[in-house]
């Protein structure tokens, strides 16, 4: 591999950033559905902006849920609870717009035993999944560092660590990269919506002393590094109330921060019928089981589906030229080993659960809580066995 030095960039937002209020609120949808009938099927749509939340979409259940107690709750959770800030969950307007699935669509999707037809996909697409030795959690740095800056900003808020920290936020990592691999931290921004009292130099110093450098690896915090906090000086209007937000605007946030494919399928409000969701999950899962496994030092999954039919139509291997057996052969070892129907993957993954708000603030993955099945690396052995290795 060339010598060659390259600068690489990702972002992550807050749970309070209006993108990610309006994904959580889509899947806080979802999750109660769930809880009542596993089987339901869902596509919610939010859009928040000042004063209001706007709920859309086709939902096909045997639950019965308070949907404005839902969203309203989501938004009291989040942290948007004073009138002060501009948005407040309990005395904004909830608008709910929902009918039932289109029976076009459930013809495709719905399962048949009688006639053998199994559960159809949801939707035609493509989907992608990846893995790499960047990080312990097989996730390219600049994304990891993105959210773990972030979740440490949203932690501290809520332990209340300073009193003028308030929900919205971003964060971008610029890492340096030699031959392909990570060396050095070469910039990080931050910006944080805030209480009016406060001064841009207290922020700056809070940021980079207890947010930042406490989260950056020690071998790559080498150097001079360059930090942007608040760079327009005040972020005070923030949340809905400073931009609108809607459902499924931050793919590459929930992905893999630009470094690799995305098949531009957003993931919430989506039930896992939806291979948008589910074959993105088992993507990730084969892509990382593969990395783990000592077969490539870099993968990536795509797996492509038609409406209505269960099989996938194609699926591509590429392991960079990293791969200690041929991508050809992956491949097939894949469709030995792994579940890649809409209904088996819902099995395999367990995902008819309401496990899903928990995704859409964070990222999707490289995260270790157990409601993320696709993370696990249980696969490690047997894929080795069917590769010889």
């Amino acid at each position: 591999m060339s010598n060659e030095s390259f600068l690489f960039t990702s972002e992550s937002v807050s749970m309070g950033h209006p993108d990610k209020l309006a994904d959580q609120i889509s899947d806080g949808i979802l999750d109660a559905l769930l809880s009542e009938d596993p089987f339901s099927r869902v596509a919610c749509e939010t859009l928040v902006a000042t004063g209001m939340a706007i709920v859309a979409g086709e939902i096909t259940t045997k639950a019965r849920i308070d949907y404005t107690d839902v969203v309203r709750q989501v938004i009291r959770e989040v942290g948007y609870t004073s009138d002060e800030m501009g948005y407040n969950a309990d005395t904004c307007s909830v608008m709910i717009s929902l009918r039932r699935q289109s029976p076009d669509i459930a013809l495709g999707v719905d399962e048949d035993p009688q006639k053998g037809k199994q559960l159809g996909a949801g939707d035609q697409g493509m989907m992608f999944g990846y893995a790499c030795r960047q990080t312990p959690d097989l996730m390219p740095l600049p994304i990891s560092l993105a959210h773990r800056i972030l979740n440490r900003l949203t932690q501290l808020r809520r332990k209340g660590k300073v009193d003028w920290l308030r929900p919205d936020g971003k964060s971008q990592v610029t890492i340096e990269y030699v031959g392909g691999k990570p060396v050095r931290v070469d910039t990080v921004v931050v910006s944080t919506q805030h209480a009016p009292h406060v001064k841009q130099k207290q922020i700056r110093e809070f940021v980079i002393d207890e947010v930042v450098k406490p989260l950056l690896p020690k071998n790559m915090a080498r150097g001079k590094i360059t930090y942007h906090v608040n760079p327009t000086g005040r972020f005070v209007t923030g949340g809905p109330h400073g931009d609108t937000g809607v459902t499924g605007r931050k793919i590459i946030v929930d992905t893999y921060g630009g470094w690799a494919h995305h098949g531009g399928g957003a993931f919430s409000g989506k039930d896992p019928t939806k291979v948008d969701r589910s074959a993105a999950y088992m993507a990730r899962h084969i892509a990382k089981n593969i990395v783990a496994a000592g077969l490539a030092d870099a993968c990536e999954v795509q797996l492509a589906y038609a409406i209505g039919v269960s099989d996938p139509v194609s699926i591509r291997v590429d392991t960079e030229g990293t791969g200690k057996v041929p991508d050809q052969r992956l491949c097939q070892i894949i469709r030995e080993l792994f579940p890649l129907t809409p209904g088996g993957m819902i099995d395999y993954l367990d995902l008819r659960r309401p496990i899903y708000r928990l995704t859409a603030a964070g990222g999707h993955f490289g995260r270790n809580e157990p409601e993320f099945t696709w993370e696990k690396t249980h696969r490690v052995k047997e894929l080795q066995e069917a590769a010889g290795k």
